[in-house]
């Protein structure tokens, strides 16, 4: 059974973390503009106010919920405030994550606990609370933000790609039992986006989209009815979905070549 839901402002509210700022900034407002009610949570509660100030007067509006994902009882306990302040779930879009580059000849442990905390543990306490919800309201739609950095190892990215691969894999798991409920799952595979994380990349970044662009594409996928994986720009996911057929021989070669790792 696969079920092809697609969540509406009618059936409740939606649920956006890591919206102070980037991608998830950008798609509460642009799902606020369109009448729903969302929920915004982030560590930073002086941003998710200038978030739901800049909400007023859009068709529907943006609450705040700050917290840190990586804390598992705080994020049950905001998932029930945020059903009882704004109503069932129908959709979450867990975004929060972190991009702390390694060099992997000296590695930062606390920078690599920190990846995956927020981005893998951090998914985890936020999905598990939503899921029960929505499993009782037979009814929901979850999108996991991962990466194309999860389909292969690149330059420096050994502690966030790790974890973007891992939210890919789950996601896929997930998606088996979630059918059973009338829960939809998918996965959001963005490439390059033009945010404060990528500001720093020492390596040349093709494809290069904007954030709106990248919210166009979610908003395309989110009510796609039988689409699983959300990935943009589609020339650079091809390219990539490739390399991930290539041998290791050619493949490091190839990136190494591509990056300029090869000459740094």
């Amino acid at each position: 059974m696969t079920t092809e839901y697609v969540a509406r402002s009618e059936d409740g509210c939606a649920w956006i973390t890591g919206a102070s700022s980037g991608i998830g900034r950008a798609l509460a407002l642009s799902l606020a503009a369109d009448g729903w009610k969302v929920a915004v949570t982030a560590r930073s509660e002086d941003k998710l106010a200038d978030l739901a100030e800049a909400a007023k007067g859009l068709a529907g509006h943006i609450m705040a919920f700050p917290g840190d994902v990586s804390q598992a009882d705080d994020m049950a306990a905001l998932c029930d405030a945020i059903t009882a302040t704004l109503g069932p779930l129908a959709l979450l879009v867990a975004n929060a994550g972190v991009y702390l580059p390694q060099d992997g000849l000296d590695g930062d442990r606390q920078e690599w606990q920190t990846t995956i905390d927020v981005n893998l543990s951090g998914t985890v306490n936020v999905v598990l609370p939503v899921i029960a919800k929505m499993k009782a309201a037979g009814q929901g739609q979850i999108a996991i933000v991962s990466s194309v950095a999860g389909y292969r190892g690149l330059p420096t990215s050994a502690a966030y790609g790790a974890t973007k691969a891992a939210l890919i894999n789950m996601a896929e798991a997930l998606k088996f039992d979630l059918d059973k409920a009338g829960i939809r799952m998918q996965v959001i595979n963005p490439g390059f986006v033009d945010t404060p994380a990528t500001a720093d990349n020492p390596f040349p970044m093709p494809h290069l989209v904007t954030v709106d662009e990248a919210v166009g594409e979610i908003r395309k996928g989110l009510v796609h009815p039988s689409r699983f994986e959300i990935a943009f720009p589609r020339a650079f996911v091809r390219q990539l979905k490739l390399l991930r057929m290539l041998p290791y021989s050619f493949y490091f070669k190839l990136v190494a070549r591509s990056t300029g790792w090869d000459k740094t």
